[in-house]
This record gives structure tokens, C-alpha cells and sequence, in this order.
């Protein structure tokens, strides 16, 4: 047997690994049966399903037919200054507010792009304001704060 794709075999595993624990994690729930689920049951089902996804995906990459296929070197800048992004607006939302906190998750997740200009970064940030705004502000009502809390302090 003979790896012929490399990015669908290592995805595979992947699918099959994340399959395994959302199914392990679920045993804590009961069951049930089929007539009569439990809370466990569904998210059982979906890992094993997840799990033989994963294993034919990974078992295909092995085929013949398959064109070769070799992974490229993982970009663990981009990775880490994504991450980095999401964990800097998790924790200044509380404090600077949904606008500054949408600002700082744009500006450094731009970084991580090789083409990225300060014209579509100035763009990408007033547009997802303004959705952020009107979908969790003003539709959903979620209570958060919009503004620095210096700012809004009476």
C-alpha cells in the first residue's frame, strides 16, 4: 500500500481522529436506542460516521487512480497569527468593545496574508462593523459592549 495523496491521507486521519473523540466524548451521555434517543446518541452517531468518512477518504488516497500528490510545508506563521487574532478579540472584547476588538482580529489576521493591502484591511474592517453591528447590536440584542469602556463610563 502506497501513499498516492498525501493531503487526502493525513485529512483522513484527521476526520477519523476528531470522529473518535466526539464519539468517546459522548459515551458520557446516555444512549438510548433508536425509537428512543438519548442526549449521547446523535453526537455518537455523527463521530462514528465521521470516523468511517475519514477512514475511506484516507483508504482511497491509496488508490491507483489517484493522482500523486505531496503536502507543502505547514505555514505556522499564518496559523499562529490567526489564532493570535482570535484569542487577542476574545480578550479585549470585555474591555475595548466590539469595535476595537473587530479592529485588532482584522488588523492582525491580515498580517497573516502574503497579499494583503492596507486599503482592503481598512475596507474588511468597516464592513464587518457595520454586519457585526446590525446582525448582534441591533437584531440579536446581545449585550455586549460596543465602545471602549473608558469611553462609555458615566
Amino acid at each position: 500500500m502506497r501513499i498516492r495523496n498525501h493531503q487526502d491521507f493525513w485529512a483522513g486521519l484527521m476526520f477519523a481522529a476528531i470522529g473518535i473523540l466526539f464519539a468517546g466524548f459522548a459515551q458520557q451521555y446516555d444512549f438510548g436506542a433508536a425509537a428512543r434517543m438519548g442526549p449521547g446518541y446523535f453526537p455518537t452517531m455523527l463521530g462514528i460516521l465521521l470516523m468511517l468518512l475519514g477512514l475511506l477518504v484516507s483508504w482511497r488516497s491509496t488508490a491507483k487512480s489517484q493522482a500523486e500528490h505531496r503536502l507543502e510545508p505547514t505555514g505556522w506563521r499564518e496559523i499562529l497569527l490567526v489564532l493570535g487574532a482570535v484569542i487577542v478579540f476574545g480578550l479585549t472584547l470585555p474591555w475595548l468593545g466590539m469595535v476595537a476588538a473587530i479592529a485588532l482580529l482584522i488588523l492582525i489576521s491580515a498580517v497573516a496574508a502574503h497579499d494583503y493591502t492596507w486599503k482592503e484591511t481598512i475596507i474588511s474592517i468597516i464592513v464587518l462593523l457595520a454586519v457585526a453591528y446590525l446582525v448582534f447590536v441591533k437584531g440579536l440584542e446581545l449585550q455586549f459592549p460596543v465602545w471602549p469602556k473608558f469611553l462609555t463610563a458615566a
